[in-house]
């Protein structure tokens, strides 16, 4: 028999962004399920905004709303970035810094043994530190992405084809007066140890790579795939109406097409986009978010004039869809969490990627042949509806991308290996959990 470990106290601090919040949530529920006690920290519409914590796990799991702080030029309500349009995000920023008071309270009172926080709280490892309590910085992001920052962050090369697609505003301050870039590299350096969303099957290299450039432990927690077992629920009104679309229409025929929570297309990106699917000839199944529907009126269900088409203005359930027998691609923004739920599945990709590590992701996707990316001028990096319509045509009809994809998904949708990354990641919390301070 093994030595008995003491439980750990775990507070995990993700970003107000729901394309962090989840994966947070997702690794927290992974550790809870090994016993340790787990305070989840966000604001409370986004406590309220998550699934329901399993009922086995609720004895172990304590969600903790702390209120965000009132700032100009921040709407009331906004507590997330998908409330809000982009150039409003960093004040949302200067929100989030204001919780540093009553999160150290929090800390002081409670006294885990670990931190697990996003990129964005550059004020709290001096605090952990003072208080004696170990951090963790969790990447959400690719291996391959994280250590593509790492040129853009260093600066090493001003035209590394590695950073290529992140944006010069990261390194900029902005109106919560640090840069993004200066949030990363602080809450890096300030951890005992970095976590990645990522397995060596996958990113053997780049998990290596990242080590060596950081000069950090980093500790792989695999891919954290989303669960495929569905509740049926004849009450569910929305994916009722889905499934009945669906279920019309012909197996693998269907493009499902979203981009995410942070994206927020141009009217010329919408335009292209409209008109690249059209000139494919497929039918699809487009989930446009908020800051998007403002061009076209919308309800929250509108079948388009050929009646080869739907527009869902509301959340829909994204890995349900992609599991649908009539879905055939999904073209997306290439978001670290869509590729894994799609790949998950075995689905192949039509990537259009918009910002930072999407273009990083698309390069690599594009390599294992479970996708296509959608080809952009090399001058002006506009898009154009043939491009689109060119993309989306070999997806759906060349056999190898779907067959590359569902390869893949041995990997990607394999829960015992991804479950394996997590026993290590929590032995590692274990075995160096420090000596707390009174």
């Amino acid at each position: 028999m093994g030595e008995q470990r003491e439980k750990l106290h775990i507070m995990v601090f993700p970003w107000l962004a729901f394309g962090h919040i989840v994966p947070f949530f997702e690794l927290a529920k992974l550790i809870a399920q090994k016993g340790h006690k787990i305070s989840f920290i966000s604001t409370p519409r986004n406590i309220h905004r998550l699934p329901k914590v399993p009922e086995n796990l609720q004895p172990l799991v304590d969600l903790i709303e702390l209120p965000l702080p009132r700032v100009d030029k921040l709407p009331e309500n906004a507590e997330a970035t998908v409330d809000i349009p982009h150039h409003i995000i960093p004040y949302l920023k200067l929100a989030f810094d204001g919780l540093e008071q009553p999160l150290t309270k929090f800390l002081e009172r409670s006294k885990p043994h670990w931190i697990i926080y996003d990129f964005a709280p550059y004020w709290l490892p001096p605090i952990s530190s003072k208080l004696g309590i170990s951090c963790v910085s969790f990447c959400i992001f690719s291996a391959s992405g994280m250590y593509s920052f790492s040129d853009f962050f260093t600066r090493k090369e001003s035209e590394s084809p590695r950073s290529k697609g992140i944006p010069e505003e990261h390194n900029e301050n902005d109106e919560s007066g640090v840069s993004d870039v200066f949030r990363f590299l602080t809450t890096f350096n300030g951890a005992q140890v970095i976590a990645s969303r990522s397995c060596m099957e996958i990113e053997g290299e780049p998990l290596k790579l990242c080590e060596s450039i950081y000069r950090k432990t980093v500790i792989p927690v695999g891919l954290l795939p989303p669960s495929l077992q569905f509740s049926e629920d004849s009450n569910d009104e929305n994916w009722n109406t889905i499934l009945n679309w669906l279920d019309k229409q012909e197996k693998g025929s269907v493009i499902y097409v979203a981009f995410g929570t942070e994206v927020t297309l141009s009217d010329e990106d919408f335009t292209e986009i409209t008109m690249g699917i059209e000139m494919s000839g497929f039918p699809f199944f487009w989930v446009l978010k908020k800051q998007n529907t403002s061009r076209v009126e919308l309800q929250d269900v509108v079948v388009n004039n050929s009646g080869k088409g739907m527009v869902w203005t509301t959340w829909a359930p994204q890995v349900r869809i992609l599991s649908h027998k009539s879905i055939g691609g999904f073209l997306t923004h290439c978001g670290w969490s869509s590729v894994i739920e799609s790949l998950q599945i075995g689905c192949p990709l039509v990537m259009l990627p918009f910002q930072s590590d999407q273009f990083i992701n698309a390069g690599f996707m594009e390599e294992k042949r479970v996708g296509v990316k959608v080809q952009r001028n090399e001058h002006c990096g506009k898009f154009t509806r043939e491009s689109l319509a060119i993309a989306l045509r070999s997806v759906m009809l060349e056999e190898t991308y779907r067959s590359e994809a569902q390869e893949m998904s041995k990997i990607f949708g394999d829960k015992e290996l991804h479950q394996k990354y997590i026993d290590h990641f929590v032995d590692y919390m274990e075995i160096h959990m420090p000596a707390m301070k009174d």
